[in-house]
């Protein structure tokens, strides 16, 4: 049976989401890929309680994680069950539904229907009676914003989930959800938007709106899907998620040599600061971006390890601010 590292909450930095009373690691594991089912579960194991030991205490997670579908879920309740269970309170894990699951007219988006069923199952195969956040996974542009948040106000009523957030909302949608969520008299905690070095989209106008209505946010992709980490600096591995024919999401197309020549001079500058790359990113998302924490994802233990060790070195001179500017633009 697992023992957890005593000492584990010295190893992380927990920083304050929105005005809510709860704080989350700076660095936070998703499960995203390779916790589905076709992976390894004595890796997943592995990384969820290297994740622990480091003081990691946030795990991520949605309903279509997979592959298939809702076995990423699937596989983190049995660890939970296995070897976490000690542990639940000290724990925040979050789920999410808006894309598509199940067959039909009701597997998809932001109806009341879709979003209350699918987190009774997500519940189910994590073997839960609750889940600290439930997140609307993307705007919905057909059904009425207010059904969509009047469903996130119910979940909470229901004690089916402590907090509530969006994923994927534009600054002007973002702001209507607040608005909508505070007249029901449930705020909306947390917003997690996609945000890295090569995918600023949020400092036009989201980051502005969270900071004013005292929402918190959480990045996913900070390391863009491994471009902003060692790993392409000298080609594409052919073990790597750009040379996988199954890739959806990054292409050997996707690595152009605008973005090496960028990566290799951010990475003089992360050595400079004895970091890893994707040390320098993570670092950088959370300053630049005003974030409360990232979402990172992992193959192997290694990986969180060396992402965690962004705790040493947070802050950045003006200088180092600078150059970085420069070399993005």
């Amino acid at each position: 049976m697992y023992q957890a590292n005593e000492k584990r909450y010295e190893a992380m930095q927990y920083n304050r989401c929105g005005k809510s009373g709860i704080k989350l690691p700076v660095v936070s594991l998703g499960l995203w890929h390779n916790f589905g089912s076709v992976n390894n579960y004595d890796n997943m194991v592995d990384m969820i309680t290297t994740s622990f030991d480091l003081g990691i205490t946030h795990f991520d997670l949605a309903n279509n994680y997979g592959p298939r579908y809702g076995t990423a879920e699937e596989n983190f309740g049995k660890i939970l069950k296995n070897e976490l269970g000690a542990y639940r309170d000290e724990l925040i894990i979050s789920s999410k539904a808006g894309y598509d699951m199940w067959p039909g007219p009701y597997g998809n988006f932001g109806s009341k229907k879709y979003l209350v069923a699918s987190l009774d199952q997500s519940l189910k195969r994590m073997g839960l009676d609750y889940v600290d956040i439930f997140y609307h996974h993307r705007p919905d542009p057909e059904t009425p914003l207010e059904e969509t948040m009047g469903a996130l106000d119910y979940i909470v009523r229901s004690g089916k989930a402590l907090y509530v957030g969006i994923s994927n909302y534009s600054a002007e949608e973002t702001l209507k959800a607040c608005k909508v969520l505070k007249e029901l008299g449930t705020p909306l905690l947390i917003h997690q938007p996609c945000y890295s070095m090569l995918n600023r989209w949020i400092e036009d106008g989201l980051t502005k709106v969270l900071e004013e209505n005292g929402v918190g946010s959480i990045a996913f992709s900070p390391l863009a899907q491994g471009m902003l980490t060692n790993r392409y600096l000298t080609g594409i591995p052919k073990d790597s998620r750009a040379a996988s024919a199954n890739s959806v999401f990054l292409s050997e197309d996707s690595i152009t040599n605008d973005i090496l020549n960028k990566v290799k001079q951010l990475n003089e500058i992360a050595m400079e600061r004895d970091q890893s790359m994707a040390q320098l990113a993570l670092s950088w998302a959370l300053k630049v971006g005003k974030l409360t924490s990232v979402i990172i994802g992992a193959s192997r233990s290694s990986q969180i390890v060396d992402n965690a060790g962004i705790i040493r070195h947070l802050d950045f001179t003006p200088d180092e601010l600078e150059r970085i500017e420069q070399i993005l633009k």
